[in-house]
C-alpha cells in the first residue's frame, strides 16, 4: 500500500463545507492536518497567496490546491472510488 498523499485544510470553526469535508476525510480514514485561518493569520496569508482565495476551505493535497469542498476532485487526488 502507497504512502497517503499530504492533507492540509485550510478551515474555520463555523464554516459548515470545512465541517463537512473533515468528517468526509475522517468517514475515509484520510489523516489531515487542520489550520484554522482565524487562529493563525500567517496561514491565512500563505493561504491567500497560493491560491488567491480568501474564502475556506482550501484543501492541499500534496500541495496541489482545492478551493471548497470538491468531493470529485479530491477522490481524484486521493484515489478514492466513491
Amino acid at each position: 500500500m502507497s504512502a497517503q498523499p499530504k492533507v492540509i485544510i485550510f478551515s474555520t470553526p463555523i464554516c459548515s463545507f470545512c465541517n463537512a469535508a473533515k468528517r468526509y476525510f475522517r468517514e475515509k480514514n484520510i489523516r489531515f492536518k487542520d489550520i484554522d485561518v482565524t487562529r493563525d493569520p500567517a496561514a491565512a496569508r500563505d493561504m491567500m497567496r497560493r491560491t488567491g482565495q480568501t474564502g475556506v476551505p482550501v484543501i492541499l493535497i500534496n500541495n496541489r490546491p482545492i478551493v471548497g469542498f470538491d468531493k470529485p476532485k479530491i477522490n481524484r487526488l486521493l484515489n478514492i472510488k466513491d
